[in-house]
């Protein structure tokens, strides 16, 4: 782990200060539960107010779930079990990397699409937060489910979580509450829209509107090229009914970032920017992944920049969707094209990036648990937020052939010997006690330096460290060495 990466230190047993009566209606009735929990034995006044405060202390922190495997899960599981605040973190599935991490559990089988499983699981275990970390599961309202029984969720309710799950319901919002977009049109006929892109020509984007995992986006050079990703979705219907609809909407120049914001409902905190790189290779080169590495900060994103970003896009987003009777409360994602220092919105999405969050954990000075459940309840105004003035840097280690055709099951050793850096765990798992290969991105090595390039260099020496033969070192990028 990269000693520059800040942690908590040790979490205390309990606090002093902060000891809530939860269930119990006064001390008295704590002292009888107590007295039978410890077989009716006989206690003297000492003795119960030690047990009282040591209970009621074990009770006031948090038990979390995490919902999801990948990068970004294993980044929010070990920057969430640093805080004081957390009491036990499980994460679902999880992956071999949260399973190293301490006071954190993996429940491999629990099915987060059975959304009863998910809330009889809670409660057994008396987690009061589940932060949801893919889209997939906010889009099919396990929030809503959640919060129905009473669990806090970090993740937007399947109506607002349409931000992401819907291209067409997003351009609309932008149109009806002034949100800076690139102009667009929504088509279910195919003849139309090819009409439509022969009259505005090329180069031009072409969107399927529901979910198609990262690759509903094609961005065509030539109007030939346009009309046939048409028909892939259109008549081939190549991701299905998330491509029963599409969007076509006119390119954007200029250079993309990411910023990231905590929303309540009404309140926005600003969290920090980031620029991912997609293409497989170094240098941009090869065809595009679900990313391949990030940074943070993003230089394109300075001060006046995040300002017209949380003025123009974020709050007004929160706005219009008070506004549609839908609040928004997670984290907003906006994906940004900006050009001579005026930021476009590309897309929202509904959840922490991915491999961008493994750089945000990692420069986030502040206790995360307390931000998350004030945007669960509503206290987003009391919220502060400090970060590294450092850089971090995320290199994706990906399997060989990615994102065509690759091998399973290969062997990865020598993460003990990375010093330089943090490994986060994304497509891994544990079979007969060795470490193997089970996605096309399988780690994330994650740096801190007081620049991008120095943040870089430690990056690809925790790279170097690791021994695995089916990955190579043009199969990793993090803006290239």
């Amino acid at each position: 782990m990269l000693a520059s990466i800040p942690t908590y230190g040790a979490r205390p047993e309990f606090s002093h200060t902060r000891i809530p009566c939860h269930g119990v209606s006064s001390c008295g009735g704590l002292r009888r539960q107590l007295g039978v929990a410890l077989g009716r034995q006989r206690m003297n006044r000492r003795q119960h107010r030690r047990w009282a405060v040591c209970v009621l202390a074990d009770a006031s922190k948090v038990n979390v779930l995490v919902v999801g495997g990948g990068g970004r899960e294993h980044a929010l599981a070990w920057r969430l079990s640093q805080s004081p605040q957390c009491g036990h973190l499980y994460a679902a599935p999880g992956n071999p990397g949260t399973a190293q991490e301490a006071g954190v559990t993996n429940v491999a089988t629990l099915n987060a699409d059975n959304h009863d499983e998910v809330a009889s699981f809670c409660r057994d275990k008396g987690v009061e937060l589940v932060v949801i970390g893919p889209e997939a599961p906010l889009v099919a309202g396990l929030a809503d489910s959640l919060n129905a029984a009473g669990i806090d969720v970090f993740g937007p309710s399947a109506a607002a979580a349409r931000l992401e799950g819907s291209k067409k319901f997003l351009k609309e919002l932008c149109k009806k509450y002034d949100i800076p977009t690139a102009a667009s049109e929504s088509f279910t006929d195919p003849q139309a829209a090819k009409e439509f892109i022969r009259r505005q020509g090329a180069p031009i984007v072409v969107k399927a509107d529901g979910l198609a995992a990262g690759k509903g986006v094609v961005v065509a050079a030539t109007v030939e090229e346009a009309e046939a990703a048409v028909d892939a979705m259109l008549v081939d219907a190549v991701f299905g009914d998330a491509g029963a609809e599409i969007v076509v909407e006119e390119f954007l120049d200029g250079e993309e970032a990411s910023f990231f914001a905590l929303i309540d409902g009404e309140t926005c905190v600003a969290l920090a920017s980031a620029q991912d790189h997609k293409a497989v290779g170094e240098g941009d080169t090869g065809p595009n992944t679900g990313g391949m590495g990030a940074y943070s900060p993003a230089p394109v994103v300075g001060a006046e920049v995040e300002e017209q970003v949380m003025d123009t896009i974020v709050r007004r987003t929160a706005r219009a969707m008070v506004a549609e009777g839908a609040p928004f409360r997670g984290v907003l994602f906006a994906g940004l094209m900006i050009k001579d220092g005026k930021a476009l919105l590309l897309e929202h999405n509904v959840r922490f990036g991915d491999p961008e969050c493994q750089g945000l954990m990692s420069r986030l000075d502040s206790d995360l648990l307390p931000a998350l459940l004030a945007a669960c309840r509503g206290g987003l105004q009391d919220v502060t937020l400090s970060w590294s003035d450092q850089a971090a840097l995320t290199v994706v280690m990906a399997t060989k052939g990615y994102p065509g055709s690759f091998q399973k099951g290969s062997h990865i050793s020598g993460l003990d010997a990375v010093t330089t850096a943090k490994v986060f765990h994304a497509g891994t798992a544990e079979r007969d006690g060795q470490l193997v290969a089970t996605g096309g991105r399988v780690l994330g090595i994650t740096a801190l330096g007081p620049s991008i390039a120095a943040a870089q260099q430690a990056a690809y020496q925790g790279v170097d460290a690791v021994d695995w033969v089916e990955a190579s070192a043009d199969e990793t990028s993090g803006g290239g060495r």
